[in-house]
């Protein structure tokens, strides 16, 4: 009788969160190796290159970086906060009295009972205190960034030991985002989850669905990648030099 009631959630549930783990591995090689078919590699680029240009011109756009700045750490800071609400709202509704598993009795596949329902909230429960974990420590480094990027020389310190560069600046800054990605991610996963309430069939079409919708935001459409990099071969092109007409004489 045990097994009848778990079945669907030992199965779904499981089987959603893989799915949801085999793609972003998969999102993972793809950046790695191909950086501009997707979306997170082509922004890279881009966000180290601006470091490099607001370096360089930290004199004239001193005022801009801090704005910019300021704006990414509080959107995550605004998540960060999200979780903790959410995770407080959890932890009042496990310590509540009240039985939420008595209107939903007939309305729920898979199991609902009290085990059940303390299993299902301490894992919503864990996925949102990762997720606020990963959002404090993107806010940890952008904040750092915003105070190396606006250094006017980055000239090696008196010992000589180590060089502060633009290239270590853009390292903090990618490790910032990409901590913001995964806390974003967990974020996805932990709005998923939270149907596991009402059963594990919902919990694995959302995550399915979800997939769907990441793959056409994560990536560039072939024909949008094919027209990018033709526009990067005819300005390689340009850039070369041009050979003298006597030369075919």
């Amino acid at each position: 009788m045990e097994w009848r009631k778990w079945y669907l959630d030992a199965i779904l549930v499981p089987l959603a969160l893989v799915l949801m783990f085999c793609y972003h591995l998969y999102l993972s090689f793809m950046v790695r190796t191909h950086p501009f078919s997707t979306i997170l590699g082509i922004n890279s680029h881009g966000r180290r290159i601006w470091i490099s240009a607001m370096i360089k011109e930290n004199q004239k756009t001193n005022i801009l970086v801090v704005q910019t700045l300021r704006n990414i750490i509080m959107g995550a800071t605004l998540m960060a906060t999200t979780c903790v609400v959410l995770c407080a709202g959890l932890a009042a509704v496990i310590s509540s009295t009240y039985s939420i598993k008595r209107p939903l009795n007939d309305a729920v596949y898979g199991a609902h009972g009290d085990f059940a329902i303390a299993v299902k909230y301490l894992t919503i429960l864990t996925i949102f205190i990762f997720s606020f974990f990963f959002h404090s420590l993107a806010i940890r480094f952008l904040n750092q960034v915003a105070i190396l990027v606006n250094i006017p020389n980055l000239d090696p310190n008196p010992s000589g030991c180590f060089f502060l560069t633009s290239e270590y600046v853009s390292e903090m800054f990618e490790k910032g985002f990409l901590l913001n990605t995964v806390g974003n991610r967990l974020f996805y996963v932990g709005f998923s989850l939270m149907l596991w309430i009402f059963g594990p069939v919902l919990v694995f079409f959302s995550v399915l669905v979800m997939v769907l919708v990441l793959y056409h935001l994560d990536f560039v459409s072939r024909s949008n990648n094919k027209e990018k990099l033709r526009i990067v071969d005819s300005r390689r092109a340009s850039d070369l030099p041009h050979g003298n007409d006597n030369d075919d004489a």
